[in-house]
């Protein structure tokens, strides 16, 4: 094997290396993303819930004569 074939392996495989840990780093973005989706997501489900619970007696007791 020639130096220039062994050096092109080397820097092949190190490009390889380099998009792994791209890919990996990516992927764990798209997760924290993710998980961060899901907590607004669930806040504004708790919100709803506090306004249904306050909306269900709201004006049940109005007079409305004058």
């Amino acid at each position: 094997m020639d130096t220039a074939a062994l050096a092109s392996s080397l820097i092949a495989a190190r490009m390889g290396q380099t998009q792994i840990a791209l890919a990996a780093k990516m992927v764990k973005m798209n997760a924290e993303q993710a998980a961060s989706i899901v907590q607004v997501l669930e806040a504004a489900q708790a919100n709803m819930d506090q306004l249904v619970a306050a909306a269900s007696g709201l004006g049940t007791t109005v007079d409305i004569s004058v």
